[in-house]
């Protein structure tokens, strides 16, 4: 006779080791007063520390450089830069196209990532935010200065006038006006509705007098009540909602500028989405070259974690293979086609007298990022940190390549040149970097870098329904 299969009893389930799992996105420990008192005192300290001071300093006379610039280039015309016939577009056009690709980044963190319910992006999409205004700031200036008399830039605003001049709407260059202030605009709104919460907390731990007045008046009355968070939730959804689509549509309008010309090397359908993987790769490797020494300078480390880190890389690492695709779908173009012009362009970057930068900006935005593959590259601050400046720079050599390689050689042999960016052009770039260092230095002294409601949020203790009580 067989024995009987003894009854298996139920059990409690053991719970996994934590290394199982992923990292926290904050580290253990903290309580809704330890996060308010740690993100609230960078800003109300009464002392600002000396490095604050020492790096806002540098930022600041990059700044001055650039307003200098600026003003020379008014009085001289833009004949101080080095654009000529054929190359009419330079580093302006270049640097534009950068900086609005640096913008995309907080965008995505705050708005996409927050309808996808994703909790690593509250200890980063505060800056992530700000350093997106501040490119678009960035950018909105050399297509401006670019046309050679900025002070009729509005006339490519479609104002009613008894003349009834209105803007080629059939420009891609007004579709850039218009996408880039409807992606300032609601870019800002998003940015400052998320303020309110935590310049309400300002106001009420403010030593100061003026710190009350002035958080006051910018929390619009807020008082933290039922009514106040459902309509605060109500429009932040909404605000994101509308957002979202801008991620694709903004740098999908600058790829425009290029794709509906009949330029070799300009003239392609890959475009739109080429130019969008590379506007959030050169982003979210922005965000890592503020996160990782703010991290470091302000001992966040418990609520910028290794998580994070890890987050942001495989999403470099992702558009990176989208942009990889992207240069091997080009080469592909030009040799599938049979266009004689195309394939001339493909050997003339390779082989031409901007060669070097070709290939600079292969390795910088191909070869290198594969590191990141590496799990320990990923979530070690240093090589990450060097990895998100090679980043930035090889995106830089990308709009390089793209605007002045299709430019210098393109149909007749007799309309050839050569582009050389003289030292107003450099002046001008280094000078908006001066400006947005400045602005990201102002802005971690007199806001709170991260939010300070969302970070309580995502605390152990912390429910989805304690949001309107806390």
């Amino acid at each position: 006779m067989m024995d009987e299969v003894p009854a298996v009893r139920s059990a409690e389930p053991v719970p996994a080791p934590a290394s199982y799992g992923p990292p926290p996105v904050i580290a253990p420990g903290h309580t809704f007063g330890s996060v308010t008192d740690k993100i609230s005192s960078i800003v109300l300290t009464r002392r600002t520390p000396f490095a604050w001071f020492v790096g806002f300093g540098i930022a600041f006379l990059l700044a001055m450089v650039l307003f200098f610039s600026i003003t020379y280039l008014l009085v001289r015309g833009v004949g101080i830069w080095g654009i000529n016939v054929p190359v009419a577009w330079g580093f302006a056009i270049i640097n534009f196209v950068w900086w609005i690709g640096i913008g995309h980044a907080g965008t995505l963190i705050s708005a996409i990532l927050l309808l996808l319910r994703q909790p690593w992006r509250t200890s980063i999409n505060r800056f992530a935010e700000a350093m997106t205004l501040f490119a678009v700031a960035c950018a909105a200036l050399f297509p401006l200065l670019h046309v050679g008399r900025p002070w009729l830039g509005y006339w490519m605003v479609p104002y009613p006038n008894t003349m009834n001049m209105w803007p080629q709407f059939r420009s891609p260059l007004i579709w850039d006006v218009f996408a880039v202030t409807t992606y300032g605009t609601v870019s800002l709104l998003f940015w400052f509705v998320g303020l309110i919460p935590d310049l309400a907390t300002l106001r009420d731990r403010s030593r100061a007098r003026v710190g009350r007045v002035v958080y006051g008046i910018l929390a619009m009355g807020w008082r933290g009540s039922a009514r106040h968070w459902h309509r605060y939730e109500t429009a932040y959804l909404l605000l994101a909602g509308l957002a979202t689509p801008l991620v694709i549509s903004v740098h999908t309008v600058v790829s425009f500028d290029f794709a509906i010309s009949i330029v070799p090397g300009w003239h392609t359908t890959i475009f739109p989405p080429y130019f969008v993987a590379g506007a959030i790769y050169s982003g979210f490797a922005m965000v890592l070259t503020l996160a990782i020494p703010l991290r470091a300078l302000y001992g966040l480390h418990d609520f910028i974690t290794e998580r994070h880190l890890n987050a942001m890389a495989k999403v470099m690492l992702a558009t990176g293979l989208i942009v990889a695709y992207g240069y091997g779908v080009e080469a592909f173009f030009a040799w599938y086609s049979g266009n004689e012009y195309e394939k001339y362009l493909m050997a003339n970057r390779m082989t031409g007298p901007y060669a070097l930068g070709y290939w600079a900006l292969i390795l910088t935005n191909v070869a290198i990022p594969q590191l990141l593959w590496f799990r320990r590259i990923r979530r070690s601050p240093i090589p990450l940190f060097l990895l998100a400046l090679i980043i930035n720079v090889g995106m830089w050599l990308e709009r390089f390549v793209i605007v002045v390689t299709s430019l210098h050689r393109d149909y007749l042999v007799s309309s050839w040149g050569m582009y050389y960016p003289t030292v107003w052009d450099w002046a001008m770039y280094f000078g908006t970097i001066g400006l947005f260092v400045a602005l990201i230095f102002l802005f971690i002294r007199f806001l709170p870098m991260i939010s300070i409601f969302e970070m309580r949020a995502i605390l152990p203790e912390a429910k989805v329904e304690d949001l309107r009580v806390l």
